[in-house]
């Protein structure tokens, strides 16, 4: 079996990786597609000290398990959880103090032909969802978490400050809550996704000061949140979506002043992420920038770190 292995911030394409083993509860998945994400770079980066299969943003088809799942397309929730600690117990599982995460810690992921999962982590996926829009339901999820964290109302200016890969989700989603949500472009690269999807942009330079209240950022650059902190009003709420490598530095004392409330923003609902697909009310198709085949992953990475490059597809 082949699998794309990091260790030590190097990534190889190896052969010979084991089959995983399904044990009670769990299903044996072959992977159809996997999505390259902006935190499997910032793997590569130092971001978190992970050794094994990467990859966490799949699709595939369950060939070992409970009868009613066998043959069923489905997706995973990326947190493997203990189920008996303190945060399982007060249901916030995917913060289990015990978790593996799919990819990232001491679980192996999906950019390789088969992985396992708990059963309790599967969603089937309906007929009419295609197989590749499937692979997107983990960051569909995770743009979807931002309404379950904080409330947005209808007075709400909001400012989404990046749109690549998971921006451009999030801004499909805020764009059915509101209709004061504007997005802070550096080029104008993905302008005419937006604009065909009647979502208003700005160049990142000609955003207003003190002007928003909430601003979510997900540019994936420790300039965006600086951004944030500018454009964001007096107790407002600042929802953090990217990950970096290199450590923050942010102004305490402006923050604690205009009591400014910083959201941490992880993964979602995969329910309301399928939903979504299934009603057809987000495109995540135009988002696919090329398909590369595993055997070509080590390209499909390169061509991923590119500038204005958005999902690199590895296909099984």
């Amino acid at each position: 079996m082949q699998g794309l292995w990091l260790e030590e911030q190097l990534l190889t394409l190896r052969d010979g990786l084991a089959m995983p083993i399904a044990m009670q509860g769990e299903a044996l998945i072959r992977v159809e597609h996997a999505g390259i994400c902006n935190t499997d770079l910032e793997l590569l980066q130092g971001y978190y000290p992970f050794t094994g299969v990467l990859g966490h943003e799949f699709v595939g088809i369950v060939e070992q398990g409970s009868k009613d799942l066998i043959g069923k397309r489905v997706v995973g929730d990326i947190n493997i959880t203990c189920g008996h600690c303190d945060m399982c117990q007060r249901g916030r599982s995917k913060h289990c103090l015990q978790r593996q995460v799919l990819g990232i810690k001491d679980h192996h992921g999906a950019f390789t032909h088969y992985l396992v999962l708990p059963e309790k982590n599967l969603y089937v996926v309906a007929d009419n969802i295609p197989a590749v829009a499937a692979a997107f339901v983990e960051p569909l999820a995770a743009a979807l978490d931002i309404q379950q964290q904080i409330a947005i109302n209808k007075a709400d200016r909001i400012l989404l400050i990046g749109a690549g890969k998971l921006g451009l989700l999030i801004a499909q989603t805020l764009n059915l809550v509101t209709d004061n949500l504007i997005v802070a472009l550096r080029t104008e690269r993905n302008k005419d996704f937006l604009d065909k999807r009647g979502i208003d942009s700005i160049n990142i330079n000609d955003v207003e000061a003190s002007a928003f209240d909430i601003v979510v950022e997900s540019s994936g650059q420790p300039e965006g949140m600086q951004a944030a902190l500018k454009a964001i009003r007096a107790a407002g709420t600042i929802v953090m979506k990217s990950t970096y490598a290199k450590p923050l530095e942010l102004p305490s004392a402006a923050i604690v002043a205009n009591e400014v409330r910083i959201v941490g923003s992880r993964c979602g609902p995969f329910a309301k992420a399928l939903n979504l697909l299934e009603t057809q009310q987000v495109n995540v198709l135009d988002m696919i920038t090329k398909h590369y085949a595993l055997s070509d992953g080590l390209a499909a990475f390169k061509h991923a770190t590119e500038p204005g490059v958005l999902k690199i597809m590895v296909d099984m």
